[in-house]
């Protein structure tokens, strides 16, 4: 595969490891980076403790070309995220001069007002030398600090902050997908065909991915990667594997019900 910048994604929550809130915002991030030639190497959810995200935010950023990290920038005691970046660059976190004024007009235009009270100031406090990430969706910015971007866990609002960020990336090569599949055939019948696949294409990632249903199973065999021929020889090649055992189609398999 070509040699494409590499990303790492930190979910920082209490509320995702205790099982409370699903995480709704990995898919798309790792779908929207792949599209951009940015592969997703390494997912982490990590909880609210400051030594804990300081120590896992220096490793990564060291490691990955792009950190992305949600949660923990809203208004609340538990909202930490924000502060910790700035210590794990060893910069002061302070209010941001201009977000204060953006969001002080938004809320005083609101109807009724809204109080810009001290916990949401909090949002408008950044480590020194950030950049905000703005979007359509709220004042209160996410950021990025170097090679670190910071947003929000709100889908809705993360969506609109990445898709505000992605301009500026560094990206790669569109990662490429393409997927074949069958009923009723199984892992442990294809497994030596496939190893054999992957050895002719040692620069793609190819995947296996049962599943399995009311009246049995099957499996998706994917293949990716940044060049196109080469996607779709392996592909071909897996439908061939696939084809031996039983019948083969394109695509994803159709969702149970």
């Amino acid at each position: 595969m070509t040699d494409n910048p590499t990303a790492c994604i930190l979910i920082i929550g209490n509320e995702v490891l205790s099982g409370r809130t699903r995480d709704a915002n990995l898919q798309f991030l790792a779908t929207r980076l792949g599209e951009l030639g940015i592969p997703v190497r390494e997912v982490r959810v990590i909880p609210d403790v400051p030594e804990t995200i300081i120590g896992v935010v220096n490793e990564v950023r060291a490691r990955f070309t792009h950190v992305f990290t949600t949660g923990g920038i809203g208004p609340t005691h538990d909202d930490i995220t924000s502060e910790c970046v700035a210590r794990a660059f060893g910069v002061a976190w302070e209010v941001h001069a201009e977000t204060r004024a953006l969001m002080a007009e938004d809320y005083a235009r609101r109807s009724p007002p809204v109080e810009f009270n001290a916990a949401r100031l909090r949002m408008a406090t950044l480590p020194v030398g950030a950049v905000p990430i703005r979007c359509s969706e709220t004042t209160a910015p996410g950021f990025s600090m170097g090679n670190v971007h910071v947003m929000a866990g709100v889908p809705r609002i993360m969506r609109a902050m990445f898709e505000a960020l992605a301009p500026s990336l560094e990206r790669g090569q569109p990662i490429l997908s393409h997927t074949v599949h069958a009923d009723y055939v199984y892992e442990g019948q294809i497994a030596d065909g496939l190893t054999a696949i992957q050895a002719q294409h040692p620069g793609l990632d190819l995947g296996s991915y049962p599943y399995y249903r009311g009246t049995g199973g099957g499996v998706a065999l994917v293949a990716k990667g940044t060049e196109a021929a080469a996607v779709a020889a392996a592909a071909e090649a897996m439908y061939a594997l696939l084809a031996r055992f039983g019948s083969a189609r394109q695509g994803e398999p159709a969702p149970e019900g």
